[in-house]
């Protein structure tokens, strides 16, 4: 390796940081703390933007003491929102890495949170089994989750229970081996990581004011990179009312509490519903697996996909083909519920996903018997020769 490269990090955390005076102290000895990593193989990115409290004067004042490489960025932009600080962050990361580490890693979180020890060591671990990117869970601070009104964080925990049957459904009717069961379906920008040569590959971060974390992974996925929901990758985030990113985790809990009736996320579907939806991905993805898309357009009549739209979709790559399918059938269009549903739609969930593990078992009863083992094999051969 060329002297040059040689202290470049094999991974660098990227936080977007707006007004965190009250945080960022905490957030930054947290990923100090990363155990389980060679020396110099970790650096960090802090992309100040459009301060006016005392966060520029604390990461002054707390850099100097971390153990690792730090570049502090700082830049005041009046059309400033989410995506495009989170991108400024993470393209100053992949700057950093530069062409020496096309395999490097990309890591973004946020200033209000604080990341675990083995944050990057675990995520880290997914990368170097196979995945180009890892999108982790997060859980609310326990001492301001405490705070809130009891029936916010009772309905949080209906909705974890229900996104887990319905995640398990979808993983077992429709598999991807690149993000097997257990999963989750969080897109959070609290806990990503990537690889450069993916994070180059589909663009970079959506510089977009909402969402920006969630179109990512969806981009990532229609571009057929392997992404992994990692049940094992946990961050902490803030449980506050006032957030710094309109649209945000705060905004989120906030319209909650003042309205306890809103619909749950779009994914949150009745159960026969995204079975249905599942179960036609599994088809679709076989149809276009075996070049059938274009030879019949059944699937899009039945769809509502008029047959020139159906065309442009079945040339697609297959991410992409099944995201603008979904997109341009009004049969597919997401239906959420809401939280007075939720008792019963886990009812059925969990009728329903039981039905499905237990035809799985029976399926590896059957193929056990039909495939005989090496054992029974020279078993036979034996009982020939006597």
């Amino acid at each position: 390796m060329p002297a040059s490269d040689a202290s470049i990090p094999d991974a660098i955390i990227a936080v977007p940081v707006r007004n965190e005076e009250e945080r960022i102290a905490a957030c930054l000895r947290a990923i100090d703390a990363q155990a389980g990593l060679a020396p110099g193989s970790l650096g960090l990115v802090l992309f100040l933007n459009n301060c006016t409290d005392r966060t520029e004067a604390i990461v002054a004042a707390t850099v100097p003491a971390l153990s690792i490489p730090v570049r502090v960025l700082t830049e005041t932009f009046a059309g400033a929102h989410a995506g495009w600080a989170r991108r400024r962050a993470m393209d100053a990361a992949a700057a950093w890495l530069g062409e020496a580490r096309p395999g490097g890693i990309i890591l973004s979180t946020d200033a209000d949170s604080r990341v675990p020890p083995d944050w990057v060591a675990r995520n880290g671990a997914a990368i170097r089994a196979g995945a180009d990117a890892v999108a982790g869970r997060v859980e609310l601070d326990a001492a301001e989750a405490a705070l809130l009104p009891p029936s916010l964080p009772a309905r949080g925990r209906l909705e974890d229970r229900y996104d887990a049957l319905i995640t398990e459904a979808e993983a077992r009717i429709d598999p991807d081996p690149h993000d097997p069961w257990p999963c989750h379906r969080t897109a959070i920008g609290a806990t990503l990581a990537v690889t450069r040569s993916a994070y180059q590959a589909v663009g970079g971060m959506p510089e977009i004011p909402l969402g920006e974390d969630g179109a990512f992974i969806a981009r990532l996925i229609q571009h057929g990179l392997r992404v992994r929901h990692a049940t094992d990758v946990c961050v902490t985030i803030s449980a506050r009312l006032a957030g710094r990113a309109p649209g945000g985790v705060a905004d989120t809990i906030r319209a909650r509490c003042e309205e306890p009736d809103a619909l749950c996320d779009a994914r949150m579907e009745p159960f026969i519903r995204a079975v249905r939806r599942y179960a036609w991905r599994r088809r679709f993805r076989r149809q276009h697996g075996q070049g059938l898309l274009a030879r019949d357009l059944s699937w899009a009549r039945r769809l509502g996909i008029d047959a020139a739209e159906a065309g442009r979709i079945a040339a697609l790559p297959l991410g992409q083909a099944v995201a603008d399918a979904e997109r341009a059938s009004p049969r597919l269009a997401y239906r959420p519920i809401g939280p007075r549903q939720l008792p019963r739609e886990i009812r059925i969930a969990q009728a329903g996903v039981a039905v499905l593990r237990g035809a799985l078992a029976l399926t590896q009863i059957l193929r056990r018997i039909a495939v005989p083992s090496p054992r029974r094999h020279i078993m036979d051969a034996e009982r020939g020769r006597s």
